[in-house]
Protein backbone atom coordinates (compact mmCIF):
# COMPACT_ATOMS: atom_id res chain seq x y z
CA UNK A 1 0.00 0.00 0.00
CA UNK A 2 1.37 3.80 -1.23
CA UNK A 3 0.02 6.13 0.88
CA UNK A 4 0.90 10.01 -0.42
CA UNK A 5 2.10 12.39 2.25
CA UNK A 6 1.10 16.47 2.02
CA UNK A 7 -1.64 18.22 0.94
CA UNK A 8 -3.90 17.02 -1.19
CA UNK A 9 -6.38 18.43 -3.47
CA UNK A 10 -9.21 16.76 -5.86
CA UNK A 11 -10.35 18.08 -8.94
CA UNK A 12 -13.21 17.37 -11.07
CA UNK A 13 -13.32 19.36 -14.29
CA UNK A 14 -16.42 19.36 -16.35
CA UNK A 15 -15.21 19.50 -20.08
CA UNK A 16 -16.50 19.29 -23.42
CA UNK A 17 -16.70 16.00 -24.97
CA UNK A 18 -14.21 16.92 -27.75
CA UNK A 19 -11.92 18.82 -25.83
CA UNK A 20 -10.59 16.19 -23.07
CA UNK A 21 -8.19 14.17 -25.58
CA UNK A 22 -5.87 17.09 -25.76
CA UNK A 23 -6.17 17.98 -22.05
CA UNK A 24 -5.55 14.55 -20.67
CA UNK A 25 -2.48 13.82 -23.62
CA UNK A 26 -0.97 17.76 -22.08
CA UNK A 27 -1.90 16.15 -18.07
CA UNK A 28 -0.22 12.67 -18.72
CA UNK A 29 2.49 14.11 -20.84
CA UNK A 30 3.46 16.59 -17.29
CA UNK A 31 3.15 13.47 -15.31
CA UNK A 32 -0.55 14.07 -13.89
CA UNK A 33 -2.76 10.88 -14.52
CA UNK A 34 -6.76 11.55 -14.49
CA UNK A 35 -9.49 9.54 -14.16
CA UNK A 36 -12.29 10.17 -16.95
CA UNK A 37 -16.18 10.21 -16.11
CA UNK A 38 -18.45 9.59 -19.02
CA UNK A 39 -21.34 12.75 -18.29
CA UNK A 40 -24.05 14.96 -20.03
CA UNK A 41 -24.35 18.77 -19.91
CA UNK A 42 -27.19 19.65 -18.10
CA UNK A 43 -27.96 22.79 -20.31
CA UNK A 44 -26.93 22.32 -23.78
CA UNK A 45 -27.16 18.50 -23.45
CA UNK A 46 -24.23 17.48 -24.94
CA UNK A 47 -21.66 14.94 -24.12
CA UNK A 48 -19.11 16.08 -21.63
CA UNK A 49 -16.20 14.12 -19.57
CA UNK A 50 -15.20 15.26 -15.70
CA UNK A 51 -12.08 14.32 -15.05
CA UNK A 52 -11.02 13.90 -11.85
CA UNK A 53 -7.74 14.11 -10.39
CA UNK A 54 -5.77 13.58 -7.51
CA UNK A 55 -2.40 16.36 -7.31
CA UNK A 56 -0.46 17.41 -4.37
CA UNK A 57 -1.05 20.74 -3.47
CA UNK A 58 2.21 22.33 -5.00
CA UNK A 59 1.28 21.64 -8.38
CA UNK A 60 -2.36 22.69 -8.06
CA UNK A 61 -1.87 25.59 -10.52
CA UNK A 62 0.23 23.88 -13.02
CA UNK A 63 -3.13 21.51 -13.85
CA UNK A 64 -5.59 24.54 -14.03
CA UNK A 65 -3.23 25.93 -16.26
CA UNK A 66 -3.55 23.07 -18.81
CA UNK A 67 -7.33 22.83 -17.95
CA UNK A 68 -7.39 26.67 -18.96
CA UNK A 69 -4.87 26.16 -21.93
CA UNK A 70 -6.58 23.60 -23.47
CA UNK A 71 -10.55 23.92 -22.83
CA UNK A 72 -10.43 27.64 -23.56
CA UNK A 73 -13.68 29.07 -24.62
CA UNK A 74 -14.28 29.80 -28.53
CA UNK A 75 -17.18 30.40 -30.85
CA UNK A 76 -18.87 27.86 -33.15
CA UNK A 77 -21.16 27.34 -35.49
CA UNK A 78 -24.39 24.97 -35.39
CA UNK A 79 -27.42 24.64 -36.80
CA UNK A 80 -31.03 24.78 -35.38
CA UNK A 81 -34.61 23.98 -36.07
CA UNK A 82 -36.65 27.84 -35.96
CA UNK A 83 -40.45 27.23 -34.41
CA UNK A 84 -43.06 29.39 -35.05
CA UNK A 85 -46.27 29.53 -32.84
CA UNK A 86 -48.56 26.94 -33.05
CA UNK A 87 -51.20 28.40 -34.74
CA UNK A 88 -48.85 29.24 -37.84
CA UNK A 89 -49.19 26.56 -40.95
CA UNK A 90 -45.10 25.88 -40.81
CA UNK A 91 -44.41 25.01 -37.47
CA UNK A 92 -40.71 25.03 -38.02
CA UNK A 93 -38.60 26.59 -40.33
CA UNK A 94 -35.43 24.52 -41.21
CA UNK A 95 -32.04 24.97 -40.15
CA UNK A 96 -30.51 28.54 -39.18
CA UNK A 97 -26.79 28.92 -38.26
CA UNK A 98 -26.36 30.02 -34.69
CA UNK A 99 -23.01 31.15 -33.32
CA UNK A 100 -22.77 29.71 -29.70
CA UNK A 101 -20.08 30.01 -27.10
CA UNK A 102 -18.80 26.72 -26.63
CA UNK A 103 -16.09 24.80 -24.82
CA UNK A 104 -14.40 26.24 -21.34
CA UNK A 105 -14.55 24.29 -18.15
CA UNK A 106 -16.12 23.80 -14.65
CA UNK A 107 -13.89 22.83 -12.14
CA UNK A 108 -14.18 22.22 -8.74
CA UNK A 109 -11.29 21.65 -6.06
CA UNK A 110 -11.75 19.95 -3.06
CA UNK A 111 -9.34 18.97 -0.24
CA UNK A 112 -8.35 15.52 0.27
CA UNK A 113 -7.42 14.44 3.88
CA UNK A 114 -5.24 11.33 2.12
CA UNK A 115 -4.77 9.63 -1.35
CA UNK A 116 -3.87 5.72 -1.61
CA UNK A 117 -2.68 4.33 -4.92
CA UNK A 118 -2.63 0.28 -4.55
Amino acid sequence: MDKETGKQKLILAVIQGDDYMEIVDELNHKGFFATLLSSTGGFLKKRSVTLMIGVEEERLQDVLDIIRKCAGRRKEMTYTNLSISAGSPTPSIPVMPVQMHVGGAAVFIMDLNEIQKF
